[in-house]
């Protein structure tokens, strides 16, 4: 969840910073002063869009930093973290948005700098923001068919990785299939060419590891001298009258010849004199291996020059002769499939019919738990929409598929499915797609229902929404409170709202307001304490002056809210 946000320098913002809780917290306050700035400002640190037109006035940059607690390990938040190498310690992650007054915009996730895509690929796992005017992923036909999967994943989720790596399987043969059934001036060409590199490889006789064993090689020819001297230095430092082993043995004597005096002197004496033979040992390593030494500048040569022939063929073939030795293996297979490609496109012709064949198999069983989940889902938002007073509207979950030439629903990524929800508010009306609904009302309750069943699945940690709820009033005023709280249930929910009802439903209370200091306009925040709180939903009740009336019908919200509240434990409990 969003734990903390600190602005600085953004819009009317001088420098504020909030602290969140979970459940559902509510902003409220008059109209201008800053409730949609926090918004813009949150969207901002989810990768949208930046503008200069954000910076104070007088201002170098705006500021934006949001601290995201995540409690569950298997957050896909991790995963992506993992992907781009920011380390996610302490389940924290911190989303930083810098904008300057020159346009720049900088991103920064716990410290690391980034894309503003990359902001924007971890901004949607951890915030989803709605607002009347804005079209969300659940309000986006390509998204639909992602949704239905997530709906039910314990059933569909294998089924969908199984067709996958069939589809991707097939997609590889069909690829290979079309190249290698090009036309036959490429073909003849590509054997030419293939035929030289094979013939250039074996001439090269190359043996496996040989430019690692060369390039050792010649780096001990290269400095004969330097390996020389040292192993003759070593020795003759070891070796020889008034040498190393003549003073280890006379310090070994020493101790030995009174050893029986000092069972300490007999013991180190025993030390030295192991110590004494395995240097003796050594030493005549030492020479035997210095004898041995000879130079060969002919054999540098021939190493040079075979190492220039290697690398001459690395630019080509490889970075390492084992490279080669592979790519090689590799042309001459190819070279077979040219030479006899009627053999070769017959087996692969073979092999695509029969991989298609368990594609669609596959296909097939996925669309059918497809149109079991679509069942159990339309069942889930019909009951939605009876909560939301919209029992005259229509809910239906559309299959459709593209056709091959042979009459066969095309495969793609995701199967042979296409899917689309379609909606109806009206008796009598076409069902349309989501985000074609043309009334603001209707429109933020169908979001809404969808949020409520989605929220478990999609493992957003903050669910943003800004003012969703214009354009309603009365009783589906007073469901859409209820299905906000719900949703707040299973994320945190952060909510600007105008509504009474939605406000007597919050966790945590936060107005905020405008206030001019030193000349300049800000915007402050303050979390009401529950007399404060109930001034407030006076408030917003009368609009205007404050009455022992509006009072009294605000204590009488927060009452309902707190039975509404216990209701749900209590259902949950069960």
């Amino acid at each position: 969840m969003l734990t903390e946000l600190s602005i600085k320098n953004f819009a009317i913002i001088d420098k504020i910073s909030i602290t969140f809780n979970d459940g559902l917290t509510v902003l409220t306050g008059e109209t201008g002063a800053g409730k949609s700035i926090i918004i813009d400002a949150v969207q901002l640190l989810a990768g949208g869009r930046g503008s200069v037109e954000f910076v104070r006035h007088g201002s170098e940059k705006a500021e934006i930093q949001g601290l995201f607690t995540i409690e569950n390990d298997q957050h896909r938040v991790f995963e992506i973290g993992k992907t781009y190498g920011i380390e996610i310690s302490d389940q924290q992650v911190i989303l930083q948005r810098v904008i300057t007054a020159g346009g720049k915009s900088i991103c920064r996730i716990n410290g690391k700098l980034v894309t503003l895509a990359i902001l924007r690929e971890f901004g949607r796992t951890l915030i989803d923001i709605h607002s009347q005017h804005e079209t969300q992923s659940l309000m986006n036909p390509e998204n639909h068919i992602d949704l239905l999967d997530l709906y039910d994943p314990d059933s569909i989720r294998k089924e969908k990785e199984t067709y996958l790596d069939l589809f991707e399987s097939l997609q590889s043969l069909k690829k290979r299939f079309k190249k290698l059934n090009e036309n036959e001036q490429e073909n003849a060409h590509r054997l030419d060419l293939l035929e030289f590199q094979k013939q250039e490889l074996e001439d090269a006789e190359l043996i496996p590891d040989e430019d690692v064993e060369l390039e050792q090689k010649r780096n001990k020819l290269a400095n004969f001298e330097r390996i020389y001297n040292s192993i003759q230095d070593a020795y003759n430092a070891l070796y020889g009258e008034q040498k190393g082993l003549e003073w280890v043995n006379k310090a070994q004597t020493s101790l030995l010849d009174n050893s029986k005096y000092d069972p300490f002197i007999a013991e180190k004496g025993e030390e030295i004199a192991d110590h004494y033979f395995a240097l003796e040992e050594l030493s005549f390593e030492l020479g035997s291996y210095m004898n041995e030494q000879q130079y060969d500048p002919d054999q540098l040569n021939e190493i040079e020059a075979r190492l220039d022939e290697l690398d001459r063929l690395k630019k080509k073939y490889g970075s390492t002769v084992n490279e080669m030795i592979k790519y090689a293996a590799k042309i001459e297979e190819e070279i077979d499939q040219l030479k006899n490609k009627e053999y070769h496109l017959a087996n692969l012709q073979e092999e695509i019919i029969e991989k298609e064949k368990d594609a669609y198999l596959e296909a097939k069983q996925l669309h059918d738990s497809r149109k079991n989940a679509a069942k159990a889902l339309t069942a889930e938002m019909y009951k939605e929409f009876k909560d939301l007073y919209l029992e005259k509207a229509s809910f239906k979950i559309e299959f459709n598929s593209d056709t091959e030439t042979k009459g066969e629903p095309k495969l793609h990524q995701n199967g042979f499915d296409h899917v689309h929800f379609l909606i109806s508010t009206n008796p009598g009306e076409p069902l349309k797609l989501l985000h074609k609904i043309a009334s603001g009302g209707e429109l933020s309750r169908i979001m809404l229902a969808l949020k409520r069943i989605f929220a478990r699945h999609q493992g957003i940690t903050s669910v943003i929404f800004d003012e969703v709820d214009t354009g309603v009033s009365g009783r589906v005023a007073q469901a859409i409170a209820e299905k906000i709280y719900q949703i707040s249930a299973g994320s945190q929910v952060l909510c600007i709202t105008h509504l009474p009802q939605v406000a007597s439903m919050a966790d945590t209370h936060k107005l905020i307001e405008k206030s001019v200091i030193n000349n300049r306009t800000t915007t402050i925040i303050s979390q009401l304490i529950p007399n404060e709180q109930i001034d407030e939903l006076s408030r917003m009740i009368t609009g205007t002056e404050l009455t022992e009336t509006a009072k009294e019908h605000a204590r009488e919200m927060l009452d309902l809210a707190e039975k509404f509240k216990n209701k749900l434990i209590k259902k949950a409990g069960n």
